[in-house]
């Protein structure tokens, strides 16, 4: 059996839909499947039960994530919390906003609750930068433990901070290797 994820997100300007991707290509654009949860169709519900890992992803919007996204979040439970059709799967979360602060916690709180609530098992991050290795500056930048937080870039050119998509991409290869000794499932 292959390694699979699901990162299923709602993205309003292009930002989380951008970490989704740095996400993927640290797990393996091969194994990863990304789901705007504003489209969701059949074929996406039978990869989201039948994936190894599911991460999920929202901006912040007013100190929560985005309605667009809960949305989705109701729709899943509604058929898979009573059985739990999500159970022990590997979970994780990002969001994005514009402050370094910006209430991201709320945001991936709320997601890690939502995980729990399904019987989930949440991944947060490992990845440690400066302060505490200056030559790892700019990873993890936002001190985040509890799942991936970016701050959107003032260059809006680029819409991410290079350091938050260096940050996604280790987040991405973390939930890859917790999802195979969680699965008991060979390295590639």
């Amino acid at each position: 059996m292959s390694l699979s994820i699901c990162i299923p997100y709602f993205s309003g300007a292009g930002h989380t839909a951008q970490l989704a991707h740095e996400i993927a290509k640290g797990f393996g654009h091969d194994r990863a499947r990304l789901i705007d949860v504003t489209r969701v169709h059949d074929d996406d519900w039978y990869a989201l039960d039948t994936c190894h890992a599911i991460v999920f992803g929202s901006p912040t919007y007013m100190g929560s994530t985005a309605a667009q996204f809960n949305a989705f979040l109701e729709t899943a439970a509604a058929d898979r919390w009573p059985e739990p059709g999500w159970a022990d799967k590997i979970a994780a979360g990002f969001t994005v906003a514009n402050h370094p602060s910006g209430d991201k916690l709320i945001a991936l709180q709320r997601i890690q609750t939502y995980a729990a609530q399904m019987g989930m098992i949440w991944v947060g991050q490992t990845s440690v930068g400066a302060p505490v290795f200056p030559e790892k500056e700019g990873l993890n930048s936002d001190g985040s433990w509890i799942g991936l937080m970016a701050t959107s870039s003032r260059d809006k050119t680029e819409m991410l901070r290079p350091q938050d998509r260096q940050t996604a991409n280790a987040f991405g290869l973390r939930i890859a290797n917790a999802t195979r000794r969680w699965n008991n499932l060979p390295s590639d």
